[in-house]
């Protein structure tokens, strides 16, 4: 690992920090009273190329790293966009475009790719199953060959642009779980155009991120040729984990941006307010939490790097993936929750959105893996019995 600043990742990050600064706090709070999706800031992703960093060159797009791509998520995040710093990005630009880039036939690659990396295509992705839950051996989404098609039947929950999405990478089982000797056989991959009359997609209320809408989706005997399965039949876990790993990388960025956003909009704000004569960052009370979380942001950033590197090399980065997604959230959640206390009753006032982004740093604990799930993780690669 090299830590020296090249000139491109210089531009990178100053291109996104322009972008941010287009795109700051003003405008997702309207969006996220509104419920719209902030389609502007789509557009302008596309036309700084972020759509396409991770789509090879031959097929339109920049060729680049999850290096690059984190890089750009936390800087968004941390320059003002929050959540959506990443949010906007993590599925199609990452998840879709490294499923299709890794596993896609030629065919596949030259229909989505050059779309992708010219923000003209969104992708939802159809993992979350409601009896499933982090459980994803146990989908219950079908898929039956008939002919040279297949017949899918199931439905998915929480699945994000699933709303607006113009395909989705659905996670099926082609054969039972009880008919193959291990949980990972049996699964495949399809990809699906949303505007099937077999699909229907029920937004789910939710407590933030509203400027885009997670969603139930009801699949009824929804028929895709043969050629839309991404991967091998019954192989298609090791295609999904694939497209994980960058996800989870995608989360931990997010952790760091949110959790630097608010700590930097906190220390402006104990650097002028005055309380007993004198501002209140002056007192440790108030700079100690912010500044310890914040030491700990900065330490979780440098294992997503590390996680990055060796994901772009082609290595194995499952433990120090699960690693940077649990310490850059852990880290971001105490410094949006001590930048929130800072700011004392006008930490709750949405005109100064520390509240929004506590809203919004609560879901990586959650997703797109649960806490409890990488350390589980973690553990069994440190030597712990397995839990699960």
């Amino acid at each position: 690992m090299n830590f020296e600043s090249t000139e491109e990742r210089s531009m990178i990050r100053s291109t996104a920090a322009d972008v941010a600064a287009e795109y700051g706090p003003e405008y997702w709070r309207e969006k996220e009273e509104t419920g719209e999706f902030g389609q502007e800031f789509w557009d302008e992703l596309a036309a700084a190329g972020f759509h396409g960093l991770l789509v090879p060159q031959e097929y339109e797009g920049a060729g680049m790293g999850i290096q690059e791509m984190g890089l750009v998520m936390e800087t968004l995040c941390a320059e003002g966009c929050g959540m959506a710093g990443t949010w906007y990005l993590v599925l199609t630009a990452g998840m879709a475009a490294v499923g299709i880039s890794e596993n896609g036939t030629e065919a596949q690659k030259q229909t989505y790719l050059p779309d992708i990396a010219n923000g003209k295509r969104n992708f939802s992705i159809g993992i979350t199953e409601p009896e499933a839950g982090t459980n994803t051996l146990n989908v219950a989404t079908r898929a039956e060959k008939d002919g040279d098609e297949y017949v899918l039947n199931g439905n998915k929950a929480w699945i994000t642009f699933a709303d607006r999405a113009d395909n989705m990478i659905l996670v099926t089982r082609t054969t039972p779980r009880d008919e193959v000797d291990r949980g990972t056989d049996g699964i495949s991959l399809f990809i699906v155009d949303m505007d099937d009359p077999g699909i229907d997609v029920s937004p789910i209320p939710k407590h933030g991120i509203n400027y885009s809408k997670s969603c139930e989706v009801f699949i009824e005997d929804v028929r895709v040729p043969e050629e839309n399965l991404l991967g091998e039949e019954d192989d298609g876990w090791w295609t999904l984990v694939d497209m994980l790993n960058p996800e989870r990388i995608g989360f931990a960025a997010a952790g760091t941006g949110i959790g630097k956003l608010a700590a930097d909009t906190a220390i402006e704000y104990a650097s002028d307010r005055e309380v007993f004569d004198a501002p209140i960052g002056t007192h440790q009370a108030v700079s100690f939490p912010i500044t310890k979380a914040y030491a700990r942001m900065e330490t979780a950033a440098l294992m997503r790097e590390k996680a990055s590197w060796l994901y772009d090399q082609g290595e194995e980065c499952g433990y120090e993936t699960n690693v940077a997604k649990a310490t850059a959230v852990s880290a971001g959640i105490e410094a949006v929750k001590q930048s929130m206390q800072a700011f004392g009753g006008w930490g709750y006032a949405k005109e100064y959105d520390i509240e929004r982004w506590w809203r919004e740093i609560n879901l990586t604990r959650l997703a797109p893996v649960s806490q409890q799930m990488a350390y589980n993780h973690i553990g069994q690669h440190l030597g712990f019995p397995r839990s699960y």
